[in-house]
This record gives structure tokens, sequence and C-alpha cells, in this order.
């Protein structure tokens, strides 16, 4: 029986892949059983080039390869093997051993040297090790992937220039752990940014907290930020880290940083100027240490000049800049963004819209977007929820959502400055319930809060501007 012939498990079941590379076939066979004994799957190669032929072929997660081999020795195909997969997990065996050779192949990446003969105990542990290393290896790999996937600059779409100038501003900054000061409307991607900052970080190992302070209630924000000790007040029945200490080590992200009040302010620059916290509650001083990204809509210095927000925090927050345009000014990635959305959402709920008309395409192109990407992904995830598997007309589109069909109503020319007036006034409020309907993901409660009116005023208003 071959080296080839010996009994081997299927690649699905065994604990392992490897590949000999062993011109010598008494030796083949050898490590061949003992591999098939672990329950290791395996192939056999008699030189480099056909260990290459095989490489094509199938994936390997360790390579146990003979250094005296016919046309290139053993260090030569370690350096092509490397070449084509740069963390292969490699075991040298030869019988020509020496002390000079041992370390050359060492320093050159080789995960282990034999020489022969083989103590086969020691080389099953050693290759027990290597597999261990190979799967860690893949895992890192997989979990860097994931990361790319989750948090990557190919969730920032488009093809514009003015998206294309932010991504290279996010390349530029994200490993340098300075603070960073997303600006941009709501809608515009800001939380994508900072997820951008923090997988191409040194942090990315660590933890990445968020907080939206226009969610956290003022009295809470204290215990919110910086935890709190048991029995601090009525109901703390045991103790809480708060963001600050959860983000150790890692980033945190503040959006809406520009809602914060000023008392919680002032508290939040210290913890940023000093690296050191107290919980509520508690008297001892907590180091911290985190990388500080900000998000906001509003203009920060116009707050500063009206006394809403500390100068001196404004300029902590603000080492760096990146300011995300609006899609109505940059009407180009529309298509690129429908795209995406389309295939999401199609997926996620087994539908398959085939896209949109010629006209229903121009009405997308000339809309003016107050809620920006938000508003067109929820556009894209109504449209195909509702729709049939089909290209969709203009006239179902706007049926689905009327405001496509014009940015503003038409107001008459002969209408008086009274009416004008009303008109303008009518789709200012329209675009602020939208963009608040946006923001509470369409949540009425939620968002009639967040206007400060009732669930039945903004039902009214609902159905009085079409938001269905």
């Amino acid at each position: 029986m071959t080296p080839e012939q010996a009994a081997k498990p299927s690649p699905e079941k065994a604990k392992g892949k490897i590949l000999i590379v062993e011109d010598d076939e008494g030796m083949r066979f050898f490590l061949s059983e003992a591999l098939a004994k672990e329950g290791y799957y395996f192939q056999t190669a008699k030189s480099g080039e056909e260990a290459f032929k095989l490489f094509s072929q199938e994936a390997f997660d360790l390579v146990v390869l003979d250094y005296n081999l016919p046309g290139m020795n053993g260090m030569e195909t370690f350096a092509k093997i490397r070449d084509r997969v740069p963390d292969m997990v490699v075991i040298l065996i030869t019988a020509f051993g020496s002390k000079d050779l041992a370390i050359e192949a060492m320093e050159q990446g080789v995960f282990d040297y034999f020489n022969k003969p083989l103590e086969i105990g020691e080389l099953r542990v050693v290759i027990r090790r290597g597999l261990e290393r190979a799967f860690m290896q893949r895992e890192v790999c997989q979990l860097r992937s994931q990361l790319e996937a989750d948090y990557g600059f190919g969730r920032i779409l488009g093809s514009s220039k003015a998206i294309y100038d932010v991504i290279e501003r996010v390349r530029k900054v994200a490993d340098s752990d300075v603070s960073v000061l997303i600006r941009g409307e709501s809608g515009t991607g800001k939380e994508l940014v900072a997820q951008a900052l923090y997988a191409h970080s040194q942090r990315n190992k660590g933890p990445f907290i968020k907080v939206n302070c226009a969610a956290v209630p003022q009295e809470l924000m204290e215990a919110e930020f910086f935890g709190y000790e048991k029995g601090a007040f009525t109901g703390a029945h045991k103790q809480k880290l708060g963001k600050f200490e959860l983000a150790n080590g890692g980033t945190l992200f503040l959006d809406e940083i520009g809602d914060m009040p000023l008392a919680t302010q002032m508290k939040i620059l210290r913890v940023v100027q000093e690296n050191e916290l107290e919980r509520v509650g508690g008297e001892v001083s907590i180091p911290v240490e985190f990388r500080l990204i900000t998000a906001t809509h509003r203009d920060l210095e116009k707050a500063v000049a009206e006394g809403e927000f500390r100068e001196d925090l404004f300029y902590r927050l603000n080492v760096v800049s990146i300011t995300l345009p609006p899609l109505r000014n940059r009407r180009e990635d529309i298509p690129i963004l429908m795209k995406h959305f389309m295939g999401l959402y199609n997926e996620k709920f087994k539908k398959n819209l085939k896209g949109f008309s010629s006209d229903a395409m121009e009405s997308f192109l000339n809309y003016s977007w107050p809620g920006n990407v938000r508003e067109l992904e929820n556009i894209i995830q109504r449209c195909i929820v509702l729709s049939y598997d089909k290209i969709m007309e203009n006239k179902e589109l706007l049926e689905i959502y009327p405001l496509l069909s014009g940015s503003f109503r038409e107001v008459p020319a002969s209408a008086s400055l009274q009416n004008k007036l009303e008109g303008l006034v009518s789709d200012a409020e329209e675009k602020l319930i939208l963009e608040a309907l946006n923001e509470e993901n369409w949540k009425r409660q939620e968002t009639a809060d967040r206007l400060g009116i009732s669930r039945k005023s903004l039902h009214n208003k609902m159905k009085k501007y079409g938001l269905h």
C-alpha cells in the first residue's frame, strides 16, 4: 500500500488538514500512518512543485516539509508557500540537520524544526500545537473580516467626491488616537463613521461603547456616564459601572453631544482632561483611558457663542473634525445607496423588488432628502415590504411615499402673503415631523415625546401631510 492509499478521515470530519511534502516513500508512509491514527486528513507531495499544485486545489492548515527535496529544497519551497499563504504553519524536517539551518529556518518563520530520525511522540505534540496556532490565526482573520464587514469603510457607501473625501479623512486619522468630532445632519451616517474609526484603530480589540446623549434623561446622566456605588441612592442595590469605565482601553462614542446639558459637560471635561472619574456615591478616583469620538447635528460654534456649550470642552472634542455631506449634496450616490438597501432588504424580507422605473428614479433624484440616508433606507424598506416582485412604477412609489412628488408643495402665484407664509410654515413643520419620525424609527409615542406634542396631535399632523 502506498502512502497515498493510507486510511484517513474525510476533510469534513478530520481534526485538521495537513500536507506532507517528502520525497522518501518510506517516510511519507510513516508520517501518513501517524497522522491517520491522530484523526488528521492529509495529502502527500514528493516535491515543492507537486505541493503547489495541491495548494491550488484545496486549503491546508499545516505543512510537514522535508528539507532535502528534488528541485527546490525545503527552504526554497517554504519561501514560495509563505508568498502564497503568509500565515501557513510549517514544520521542517531533515536528515542533514545543522545548527545554522535550524537558526535560518526559525528566523524565516518556520514554526518548528526536526532532525531525522523523528521521535513520533514529540512530532505529534508539535503538530497539535501548530494546528492550535493555525486555528487561532484563522479565527483572528475571521473576526477581522467580520469587524470590517460590520464597521469598515464598506458601509460608507458612495462614489461622489464628497464621500470620497470623508473616507480619506477617516483613513488618515483612524490610527492616530486623537479625539474626533463628526458633524452632519441627522441621518447622514455619523455612527458609521465612528464605527469605521474604531475598526481601523489600534483599539479595535477593545470595547466600542456608544451613548446617545439626547436619549439619556438629564437626571440619569451622571449615573449613566460615571456609574454608581451600591447604596448611592434609592434603588442602587448593587454597584454599576458607567459608560466611561466600560470604555476603558477602547473607544467611547458620544452621539448628539450638542444636546448634553451644561452641568454634565463640566463633569465630562474633567474626565477627558484628567483621565479619571468617581462613581456616584464613591470616594475613590478611578483611572480610565479611552479614545473619545463625538458626533452632533448642531452648530457647536454657535452653541458656544450663545453660552449653550462649553468652549473648553468644544476644543477638547474638536481636535479633528469630519463633516458628512447631506444626501442632497451628493445625489450621484443615491442609485448606489438604493441598490445596497434593495439587496439588504430583499434578502431580509424574502422579496425580489427588481428596481424602479426611470420616472420613479427621477422622483428619488429630485427629492430634497431632509432625513438623508436614513430616510432613503426607510423608503426602500417600505417599498420592498409593500411591493411585488417587479419594477416599481412612479405612481405606485408616490402612493407609498407621497413626499417624493416634490420637496415643497406648490403655492399659487396669486396667493396672498399670508397664504404663502402658511405654506412655508407647513413645509417646515412637515420636514420637522419627518425628521423626528426617522430619528425614532417611526415609533409614534417616542416621536410625539420628542416633538413635545400629544400622540393624537402627531396622528392628525401625519394624516394632514400624508406621512403613513
